[in-house]
């Protein structure tokens, strides 16, 4: 029972089935940059806490043990400890034992310093950063997996339309080689179809490797094994009616909503946070310690006895550390700063306009593929009418191999242009909706 219900288990993990809102859930959870931009943000998180810690009290401790081979003497005039020797004499003295061993803790706090507080407003713009980056890749990662879903419902269809095609053309080849056998009609109306159906047969064969790429760069964009099966369970033209939505372009777009102008606004704030952080450098900075630990001495390594002595000490210090000249080298670091802040500003503006722009261009190609779309679906219907009739005329030998041939080589364009104006309204929707940060 336990290998079956591994076997079914392996089996549902290489099969997998998808209409498009399904495949864009699973590749906002599974795909390979999804997974490493919320790993960015646990990072990032990790950062801030790192960040907060610094501020917060520090404890640490030591343990130091220290064996005297041979003493550091010192040196002292020779009368310095006898009043009757002579001045001029040199005496030498040890200062210590041969072992020595302390132990001890250190209390830290840091009380003030004006950089402390800007990299805490740092860190949450750090954070924010992160997931700013993180809704961008989904938004990509969005537009990626329609684009990639499009190309296999279209390589799908047009390898349905060139099979039918196929099976139509070499009917009516086989009916002309009776006709041309018989005498009624010339070899060259034979050659002609020939040709037809040969490059009918090259373009199939080409689709269905494009058929195989596409799937796995979909699977790719999923997150899964490029050899797993999957099935799609959309259609093309059904998906394509469910994007025709004429309402998206009449509405307003709100540039501070979109992903690339918060990142801009993001950056900006982390240059003001630059400049802040260099004009805080010029604060004086208050930290406090205290330490408390016990030391021992002795000629012999006897530190863990019970009759050995451990001498208690301690003691609280403050520092203060105020700025006072740096021959103007934070001035220039300060007005460095200055200088990136407002490059910065300069470049939410620019990132401003460029968006606008893009979005009046996304919103006039959906416009135009929406207009195409209807464009080449009555383009198809006359192609497919005229095809119609020149078969019977060629059937019935009013006209020419280069006639019909004529009119099916437009069919097969018009087929072309009917599918590929399904999945620009598709690709072009997506593309819209990045923009307006529509998920």
């Amino acid at each position: 029972m336990i290998a079956s219900t591994l076997s079914a288990q392996d089996k549902k993990q290489d099969s997998y089935s998808f209409n498009l809102k399904e495949a864009i859930d699973h590749a906002l959870q599974n795909n390979y940059s999804v997974i490493n931009a919320n790993r960015d943000i646990n990072s990032a998180k990790e950062k801030k806490w790192e960040t907060t810690a610094a501020g917060l009290p520090q404890i640490s401790g030591s343990v130091g043990y220290l064996k005297n081979f041979d003493f550091t003497l010192q040196g002292v005039s020779g009368n310095a400890f006898n009043p009757t020797g002579n001045p001029n004499d040199i005496a030498l003295f040890a200062f210590g034992t041969r072992q020595s061993m302390n132990s001890g803790l250190t209390l830290s706090q840091l009380i003030f310093d004006g950089s402390y507080i800007v990299a805490l407003q740092a860190s949450k713009t750090y954070l924010k950063f992160y997931e700013n980056a993180k809704q961008k890749t989904n938004l990509e990662i969005r537009e990626m997996v329609v684009n990639a879903y499009g190309n296999v419902l279209l390589a799908e269809e047009s390898i349905s339309i060139l099979e039918k095609n196929k099976a139509t053309l070499s009917k009516t080849l086989a009916d002309t080689q009776e006709t041309y056998k018989n005498g009624l009609i010339e070899e060259e109306n034979v050659e002609q179809l020939q040709i037809t159906l040969a490059s009918i047969n090259s373009n199939l064969s080409n689709t269905k490797r494009l058929l195989d790429i596409a799937n796995k760069m979909l699977k790719f964009s999923l997150g899964i094994d490029i050899n797993a099966e999957l099935k799609l369970t959309d259609k093309l033209d059904n998906l394509t009616v469910s994007n025709l939505d004429l309402a998206l372009t009449k509405n307003g777009f709100e540039v501070s909503n979109n992903i690339n102008y918060q990142m801009a606004s993001n950056f900006q704030e982390q240059r003001s946070l630059e400049l802040k952080l260099q004009r805080s450098k010029a604060l004086p900075s208050l930290g406090a310690a205290f330490n408390f630990g016990y030391n021992s001495f002795g000629n012999d390594f006897v530190f863990f006895d019970s009759t050995q002595k451990w001498n208690k000490f301690s003691n609280l210090g403050v520092s203060l550390n105020v700025p006072i000249f740096s021959s103007f080298g934070r001035t220039a670091k300060t007005q460095q700063a200055k200088i990136a802040f407002e490059q910065a500003k300069t470049q939410l503006t620019q990132t401003e306009q460029q968006l606008k722009l893009e979005f009046e261009r996304a919103k006039s190609e959906y416009d135009f593929s929406i207009e195409e779309y209807a464009t080449s679906k009555s383009n198809l219907n006359l192609a497919e009418r005229i095809e119609k009739k020149q078969q019977i005329k060629f059937t019935e030998g009013l006209s020419s191999s280069f006639d019909f041939s004529e009119a099916q080589r437009q069919l097969y364009t018009a087929q072309q242009n009917y599918l590929q104006s399904m999945v620009q309204i598709i690709n072009k929707k997506a593309t819209l909706e990045k923009i307006i940060n529509k998920n």
